[in-house]
């Protein structure tokens, strides 16, 4: 494949810092171009995205900036960006090792490692809680955008007397609070605080070097400005603080971090497969599929493609993370705005580059 559009897409790509493959330089191209354009159109401040395949990064570029204010450039491999619910996945594998490690059963009841959560109408279990059935409510108001200086035990204060909403077990609702008490069982169970316990089990095994948790009056050389976006343009977030929901949506990360943390999934370095697969497997309410497993979203793209992963929205923060098993494929895409509504143009971007391996 060396005919002249070939050498001038090549070139392209040289120029622009993309890494790609000859044999899908079409499908990189028309990807380049739609991520420019979210730009050009100011849909985004900016955006990071890495893919890797067969663990070979065929695309990785920043686009736009991590400050408009200074200009900075976006480094898909140094620029930190709250990753919002994509930190449930990293917490859910912290779980998974404190289940294989024999020091929290999935299926005990949640009172059993924090006996001072006042009671309920029904008891719950961490399995419950971890897969989003346990009846517990979401964000309510302001909620979503609090800026106290809560540890995650002081947090529950937020919502600990208010009663399920449904018997656990018999629904599915998707909320952070769940991952919160997850969080705080797996301290008092540990004896340790959950982001130590975190990093030592997950980030530095795994070589995740710049995924943090996000500490309120901390200096971050390389994380992004973060943006809302209304009908006049971008301008800078609320602040808040997210330390205490670490588990649901805490942490700073760059695209290459989340893609390798992807890809030890691919490379079976994560745990032993009987202990993961009741995390990557879709729970089932009523005979049907909730399409989330625990701490991950668990379900099929349009084409009818097996992924695992999680999408994120928090304030200043936007991210894709798709694991494709049977297509040995990851995706990371980061973006440092509340929810840019730009899902339709990144399902197409994904679609373009799992189209081109298919096609390779």
């Amino acid at each position: 494949m060396n005919n002249p559009i070939t050498r001038y897409l090549k070139r392209i790509f040289l120029t622009k810092k993309i890494i790609g493959k000859d044999t899908s330089l079409q499908g990189l191209a028309q990807a380049d171009e739609l991520l420019q354009r979210l730009v050009s159109q100011k849909k985004i401040p900016g955006l990071a995205i890495t893919v890797l395949e067969d663990g070979k990064t065929i695309f990785q570029k920043g686009y736009g900036y991590a400050s408009l204010e200074t200009k900075k450039i976006i480094d898909p491999a140094n620029t930190q960006f709250r990753i919002a619910s994509v930190s449930k996945p990293i917490a859910a594998i912290a779980l998974a090792y404190m289940v294989a490690d024999g020091e929290i059963d999935l299926d005990a009841s949640f009172y059993n490692y924090v006996p001072y959560y006042p009671q309920k109408e029904w008891d719950f279990t961490i399995r419950q809680l971890a897969s989003h059935t346990a009846g517990i409510r979401g964000y309510k108001g302001i909620e979503y955008g609090l800026n106290k200086d809560y540890s995650i035990k002081e947090s529950i204060s937020i919502f600990k007397d208010d009663p399920l909403l449904f018997k656990p077990g018999t629904d599915y609702l998707y909320n952070s609070f769940d991952w919160v008490l997850v969080s705080l069982a797996m301290q008092e169970a540990g004896g340790l605080p959950f982001e130590e316990y975190v990093v030592e089990k997950v980030l530095q095994p795994l070589h995740l070097k710049n995924t943090v948790a996000e500490v309120k009056g901390a200096n971050y050389p390389n994380v992004t400005s973060f943006y809302s976006k209304n009908r006049l343009g971008f301008r800078e977030a609320v602040p808040v603080n997210n330390y205490y929901k670490l588990a649901g949506g805490g942490f700073l990360s760059t695209a290459v971090d989340i893609a390798n943390f992807g890809q030890a999934f691919l490379d079976k370095r994560v745990l032993q497969e009987s202990i993961l697969k009741q995390f990557i497997t879709t729970e089932v309410i009523n005979n049907k599929p909730t399409y989330y497993g625990l701490g991950w979203q668990v379900s099929q793209d349009k084409a009818g493609r097996d992924y695992f992963g999680h999408v994120g929205n928090g304030i200043g923060g936007y991210s894709n993370f798709y694991v494709y098993p049977n297509e040995q494929l990851v995706f990371s895409i980061l973006v440092n705005c509340t929810n840019p509504k730009i899902q339709e143009e990144l399902d197409e971007v994904i679609s373009i580059l799992m189209n081109g391996k298919r096609n390779a």
